[in-house]
């Protein structure tokens, strides 16, 4: 068990914002994990999911396991980079649940990247074809407008990113 406090890194962005690429670059800290909500739905329910109302009724049951396994890692010493969307209110209620479980510290970290840029991300990501889903930009579109960045009397300690300066 690592000397220093466990860390729950959390990721606020929109599609194709930096969120997974941040997300490796925290996982390479000592004592730290990666876990990675794309990579479970694509593993899990990849030919369930072809609508955003299927998206959430998979995301919430992964949650009901993600959950619990976060609180273990993290009261165990390990610090989790949890690469799952905070773009929401109600998500950000499901990470302070797990947080409240735990003597853990935390960051929010909020990518502040225009749409114009992640749009430009989007579509060079769909052509390489390496990411797990490939999202319209009418997709992107549709999703953004759920995005609710979040607020200081949420107590998150916030470290907002902006493109050009810490992210690529």
């Amino acid at each position: 068990m690592s000397p220093k406090s466990p860390t729950l890194h959390l990721i606020c962005g929109k599609i194709a914002s930096g969120k997974s690429t941040l997300t490796a670059q925290l996982g390479a800290q000592d004592n730290s994990i990666v876990i990675a909500e794309d990579d479970w739905l694509d593993t899990l329910y990849a030919d369930q999911m072809t609508s955003i109302s299927d998206y959430v009724r998979c995301m919430s049951k992964l949650r009901k396991v993600i959950g619990p396994h976060v609180v273990t890692l993290l009261n165990s010493g390990v610090s989790v980079v949890l690469d799952f969307q905070a773009n929401t209110i109600e998500s950000r209620n499901w990470m302070r649940r797990i947080l409240d479980q735990t003597n853990a510290a935390h960051e929010m970290h909020v990518l502040d990247v225009p749409d114009e840029v992640c749009l430009a991300r989007l579509h060079a990501r769909n052509a390489k074809g390496d990411h797990p889903f490939s999202a319209t930009e009418e997709q992107f579109h549709l999703i953004s407008k759920h995005f609710v960045a979040p607020s200081s009397d949420e107590g998150f300690n916030i470290v907002l990113h902006k493109p050009g300066v810490d992210i690529e």
